[in-house]
């Protein structure tokens, strides 16, 4: 049965599409995820740049077609962003499961969602598709194994455009090659109070990488959150680029390491008051800004890790940081928000939550 014929339960898409953020996993107080995305384009069509509407609806219906029939997302749902609500279509980019290229797509763009948010697949987008795969925490060969698996599945009924001199042949040059883009999203305020962060930012981008913000490129650093990714994939095989990654976020978690270890050494009652002020201030206040409450959440999830606060766990700090973001808010009361509106609702769900959890311990 062919996706587009299904109704779309998007009260189970919701519910179930952060399961991604409770898969943990090593040094998960510092790396709060890891994502593979695989860019793909059909052999035999124009990039999305210049693609007639006939040939489009062509791809589309191609793909449709695999994903509905076989492997691993043929029970995943399938949307079309033009049966959104834009708030709708927001939420899916703050739980970091579409990208804004996606967005900016609008109707003629879809996304599969499965495995409890773990595989997204974007169609439509820069490239004809975007195979994404995320956890929680510091696991990026599970992300590429869980990847491979759903290109393999498409592979088996689609041809894609591919030069054997130059890899997979993607709309943008960088991407050309593996068309793989591994990155870890990483939490260093360590760093970043010992005013270290941009050395070690500047030798990432000496060595082939690069970092962003929260919600890739575009986007600002708030909260002390930096994506690291690859920033070319020409020349070099998926676990070259893999292991580099990876090799790399060892050495930034260990800076980040060696850097807490230096503030409780040496200035463990101002971080304890800067770290209790944060945690009171989520609990008490009545108005909360963006900004303001990443930077707070930030204090408070150094807390944990340092186990200065004992009752919260970095799953309960990590579903915060995504329920804290505007068209959640949104969601939570069902009405559009004015900026102060906003603030209000977002301190009141940060309380809620934060008192929630702290009683359940």
């Amino acid at each position: 049965m062919p996706m587009e014929a299904r109704i779309v339960d998007l009260s189970q898409l919701f519910e179930d599409s952060l399961n991604w953020l409770e898969d943990g996993g090593p040094v998960e107080h510092i790396v709060f995820s890891s994502r593979i995305r695989l860019a793909r384009n059909l052999a035999g069509y124009p990039f999305t740049n210049r693609i007639r509407a006939a040939e489009e609806l062509e791809v589309h219906k191609k793909i449709e077609t695999v994903l509905s029939t076989r492997g691993y997302l043929k029970d995943g749902l399938f949307i079309r962003l033009r049966d959104l609500k834009t708030r709708e279509t927001m939420l899916l980019l703050e739980r970091h499961l579409i990208s804004q290229d996606l967005v900016n797509r609008g109707s003629k763009a879809g996304v599969v969602v499965g495995d409890g948010g773990r595989i997204s697949l974007m169609i439509g987008e820069e490239d004809h598709l975007r195979i994404q795969s995320l956890s929680g925490g510091f696991q990026l060969d599970k992300c590429w194994q869980l990847a491979e698996r759903v290109e393999s599945d498409l592979k088996e009924a689609i041809d894609f455009a591919y030069h054997p001199r130059f890899g997979f042949l993607t709309a943008c040059l960088t991407n050309t090659g593996t068309g793989l883009r591994a990155s870890v999203l990483v939490h260093l305020p360590g760093l970043v109070l010992t005013k270290e962060i941009g050395k070690v930012l500047k030798g990432i981008s000496q060595i082939g990488l690069t970092f962003r913000g929260i919600y890739g490129e575009g986007s600002e650093v708030v909260g002390n959150f930096f994506q690291i990714s690859n920033q070319t994939t020409l020349g070099k095989s998926e676990e070259e680029l893999m292991d580099h990654l990876e090799g790399i976020t060892r050495q930034v978690v260990e800076y980040e390491e060696n850097a807490r270890s230096i503030l409780t050494r040496d200035a463990l009652e101002q971080l304890e008051d800067k770290i209790w002020r944060a945690y009171g201030i989520l609990l008490y206040a009545r108005s909360i800004g963006h900004e303001e409450g990443m930077n707070l959440l930030s204090a408070i999830r150094l807390g944990v890790s340092l186990k200065l606060i004992p009752d919260l766990r970095v799953s309960t700090l990590n579903k915060l940081l995504i329920f804290s973001q505007s068209h959640h808010l949104e969601a939570s009361v069902d009405r559009e928000l004015s900026q102060e509106e906003q603030d209000r609702v977002r301190a009141e769900v940060m309380r809620k939550l934060l008192s929630s959890a702290s009683h359940a311990a």
